[in-house]
């Protein structure tokens, strides 16, 4: 008897990707709580770890080293990622606020922002500095900096541990590049306030070593190109400059209607807010009971305590109390590979320190990189011959990976009986079909998506833009639209929730293409499940695959990939960005590509079957064949890295075998790949081809020239 997923029952929404979150994530993947629907909302794919920013500012790290891949992450966790900025929070309606987007719902909520930094607010500062957060665009405008030839001038703003680390890694970093620099660090108190005399005498030698200066009761009037006017009239020169001072709570939090405390979440012994469903960990929180300086400690501290209060008010378990430490090792960089370390008033500095600071934040950041391998159940003792072999090595793609074979499909359409209607025109192997009705000429076709990601919004627009593609494809305008849904099992309010976000996405996205859902059907089952049926109206004959001519061009809209990047998002072995930049591949609408295309002589969009097995088809309506130029394809994102690791999606091998002439291996292997929410593949003249391909490259589409149409049967391909 088949035994269904235990149902969804509450929402666990987590605002921000900081350390007590992803450390919160990782143990949620080793022992989540069934019937919980995880969220974690950031403005990226990343989290930096700011314990490892003055290691990379100095050369000694990757920039890629400070990231936690928050996708890959909450893939491991079974948590749906939300990219975007938190606009608020509202307690009484449980609904969190990110733009482009319906609300986000919540039974119980986590916040984990950290905090912003108040350096905009200088005069200048906006226009001629960078603050060190986000790191993001830190981190490119200073690597583009220190590049550059000659000599340099820098300036930190704000004299805590964070400038100085700051200032210290920037002198090592130009010394090593061998720039004489003239570097300063400002502050409008007095430096290094937060250590204790010994460890603030070792890092003001170490900056005097580095040949830096220190400005302490140096108030600043603005910033302007090149320079730091002071408000003593004194003027510092300095062509990269920088803050690490003045940090703050973001400014959503002073509207939630929680308690606050000089602006940052008031929490209780439990990390609770005002509002008992509502909790905060890391720099953005304030203890409350036991007041602690904002320090990374303890926002890793917090982790399990947060990780059993959680599940407690999602109702599991009991809560617990966090006890902070009175105290905490300060480890400090120093520019070059040595580093202080202070505790109890007690500090010691040197190389040995600098080890013992590297090894303990690559065990932190290996606590993400490495994820650990839950087993697969084993298959029972006895079941059938091939249960294996069907099962096969890795869990059953989504999306268009998730096809049967073309092979299968053709088979089993071959042996429909066919019925001549007048009213009903047979294309050449098209998706859609083609309707007569009073001079009226219509199309209508039908396609669902078995879901690949976590977030239904996100799921909704990739299925609907999936299903518009054959409408598109033939030069339709698209017309009605009805849907069909199969909901995960879930309780009643959460299918409420649940079915707002798809709807109201589809609506959205169907209207903006020109049509409108009237109607659908749905269901619940094992799996989200997104499919739409469509009609469009074609004002001039359509396009099909049969109008192909010997000579012709061929144009793609979109990069190949999706196929191996979704199956390599599922298996926790592609890299959290180039799992985004897919995603806005896929939901990239075609509307427009379809109407600067509208003279095509031969079109279709690229999606199960892959770029391959579509030209194929398009060839064998046409009476032709095609040479592809492999360097021209255009391809995604870490799309070629994974092929060449073997990631392959389920139905790779089926479309390998429908052009078996050609050549295997690297890039060439991305011609098989299914895609999902493909780009249109369009046969045009070739004296229009490079005109058409420049306006679709004007609009925003990545439209490439791959090759072209000939008489010689079959498909060839050349580099």
């Amino acid at each position: 008897m088949h035994t269904p997923p235990l149902p969804l029952t509450r929402d666990l929404v987590l605002i921000g990707g900081g350390h007590t979150h992803a450390l919160l994530l990782r143990k949620w993947g080793m022992n989540p709580l069934p019937g919980a629907r995880v969220t974690v909302i950031n403005p990226g794919p990343t989290a930096p770890y700011s314990g490892m920013l003055p290691g990379f500012v100095a050369g000694h790290y990757q920039r890629w080293e400070l990231d936690i891949d928050l996708v890959r992450l909450a893939r491991y966790a079974g948590a749906r990622v939300i990219l975007g900025t938190v606009e608020g929070i509202d307690p009484d309606r449980r609904q969190i606020h990110v733009p482009g987007r319906a609300p986000v719902e919540f039974d119980v909520a986590s916040v984990n922002v950290g905090i912003t930094s108040d350096m905009p607010a200088l005069p200048g500062f906006s226009d001629h500095a960078v603050p060190a957060k986000p790191l993001g665009r830190f981190a490119a405008q200073w690597e583009e900096y220190l590049s550059e030839p000659g000599p340099a001038s820098v300036a930190v703003i704000g004299g805590g541990v964070a400038g100085a680390e700051l200032v210290m890694a920037m002198a090592h970093a130009l010394r090593a590049k061998g720039r004489t620099a003239k570097l300063t660090l400002i502050d409008n108190a007095t430096a290094l306030s937060a250590t204790g005399p010994k460890a603030s005498a070792t890092i003001r030698q170490a900056m005097t070593q580095l040949g830096i200066e220190v400005l302490e009761q140096a108030s600043i009037q603005q910033i302007s190109k090149g320079r730091i006017d002071l408000s003593n009239g004194h003027q510092i020169a300095a062509e990269f400059i920088t803050g690490a001072a003045g940090a703050r709570p973001y400014d959503w939090i002073s509207n939630s209607g929680l308690a606050l405390q000089d602006g940052f979440i008031q929490v209780n012994a439990f990390l609770q807010c005002s509002d008992p469903a509502i909790f905060a960990a890391g720099d953005c929180a304030h203890l409350s009971e036991n007041p602690r300086p904002k320090a990374g400690v303890y926002a890793v501290r917090e982790a399990p305590i947060l990780y059993d209060n959680l599940r407690a008010a999602l109702g599991a378990g009991k809560m617990r109390r966090y006890a902070p430490q009175k105290d905490y090792l300060k480890l400090i960089s120093l520019g070059q590979k040595s580093a202080l370390a202070e505790r109890l008033g007690t500090s010691f500095s040197g190389p040995l320190m600098w080890k013992w600071k590297n090894r303990i934040d690559q065990r932190f950041m290996n606590r993400f990189r490495e994820l650990p391998q839950m087993p697969a159940p084993p298959l029972p003792r006895y079941h059938t011959t091939g249960m294996q072999e069907a099962l096969g090595e890795k869990p059953m793609c989504g999306g268009c990976g998730a096809k049967i074979g073309r092979r299968a499909l053709q088979t089993a359409l071959a042996e429909l009986p066919r019925l001549e209607k007048p009213d009903i025109t047979y294309l050449p192997g098209d998706d859609a079909a083609l309707l007569k009705a009073g001079g009226v000429r219509q199309v209508i076709t039908a396609d669902h998506l078995r879901s690949f990601t976590n977030d239904p919004t996100l799921m909704t627009r990739i299925a609907a833009v999936h299903a518009l593609g054959d409408v598109w494809a033939m030069g339709a305008q698209p017309q009605a639209a009805t849907a069909t849904i199969i909901l995960p099992r879930m309780s009643a309010e959460l299918q409420q929730r649940t079915m707002a976000e798809i709807m109201q996405i589809a609506s959205t996205v169907m209207h903006q293409a020109g049509a409108e859902i009237v109607g659908g059907h749905s269901s619940m089952g094992d799996e989200l499940t997104i499919g739409f049926t469509l009609t469009g109206l074609c004002e001039a004959e359509p396009i099909t695959l049969g109008g192909a001519k010997s000579g012709d061009a061929l144009i793609l809209t979109k990069p190949l990939g999706s196929g191996v990047l979704m199956a390599a998002e599922m298996a926790g072995q592609a890299k959290g960005d180039w799992v985004v930049s897919a995603f806005e591949h896929l939901i990239q609408p075609q509307g427009e590509a379809s109407h600067i295309l509208r003279g095509a002589h031969a079109m279709t969009d690229v999606t199960g079957f892959g770029l391959a097995g579509h030209l194929q088809g398009m060839c064998e309506a046409s009476g032709c064949g095609a040479t592809l130029s492999l360097a021209q394809v255009p391809v995604m994102k870490g799309a070629v890295e994974l092929s060449d690791q073997g990631i392959r999606s389920t139905i790779y091998a089926d479309n390998r075998a429908i052009t078996p002439e050609l050549p295997t291996g690297g890039k060439a292997d991305l011609l098989f790949d299914p895609q999902t929410a493909g780009g249109l593949l369009a046969a045009v003249a070739s004296d229009e081809a490079e005109h058409l391909c420049a306006q679709l490259q004007a609009v925003g589409y990545p439209a490439a020239l791959i090759g072209h149409l000939n008489t010689t049967p079959g498909l060839h391909l050349h580099n």
